[in-house]
């Protein structure tokens, strides 16, 4: 299986939810590769910008063993109007791959129609979008069903990371 995580993210992305996740994955001998509408510098809703290695037009689902979406309330409502980002999603998880969403991620997933029936939780402001969209909520640090792997906030980062660490190690 390959080594390669994709992180998909624009402006707004919540600063702690892209690099803490690309730091562990990279400390676990994992290649990230940040993916984003194009490959001109993106920046955090803290300010913290950085350079994308790829555009999700030329990135190739095929090539990666998971998925990180990190939130930021405008990053992932931007992301999930672009019909190759949703595509992207969609191959990951159907080819039984790690998505891992944190907090306002849900959207993403949402816009993809992946949730219908499973387990997941997300940011509380969303609660109701991922119920409507089929999801069984559960207010908990970090939910799994399947390969998809849910969490709240930034807080709760380490158990996100503890479970997305041990998905692939599988």
């Amino acid at each position: 299986m390959s080594k390669k995580i994709a992180i998909l993210a624009t402006n707004g992305y919540e600063d702690l939810e892209l690099h803490y996740p690309r730091i562990r994955l990279n400390e676990a001998g994992y290649e990230t590769e940040l993916i984003s509408l194009t490959t001109e510098t993106i920046v955090g809703k803290h300010g913290y910008p950085t350079n994308p290695e790829l555009s999700i037009k030329d990135a190739n689902p095929n090539e990666y063993a998971g998925l990180i979406l990190p939130g930021g309330s405008s990053n992932p409502d931007h992301l999930r109007r672009y019909d190759d980002v949703i595509s992207f999603v969609q191959r990951i998880y159907s080819a039984g791959k790690l998505i891992g969403a944190i907090c306002h991620a849900g959207w993403v997933l949402i816009s993809a129609k992946i949730l219908d029936g499973k387990r997941a939780t997300s940011y509380f402001a969303i609660k109701d979008d991922m119920v409507n969209a089929g999801v069984d909520f559960v207010d908990k640090s970090v939910v799994i069903d399947g390969n998809l792997i849910t969490s709240r906030t930034p807080d709760d980062l380490p158990d996100f990371m503890r479970a997305v660490l041990e998905f692939l190690s599988k």
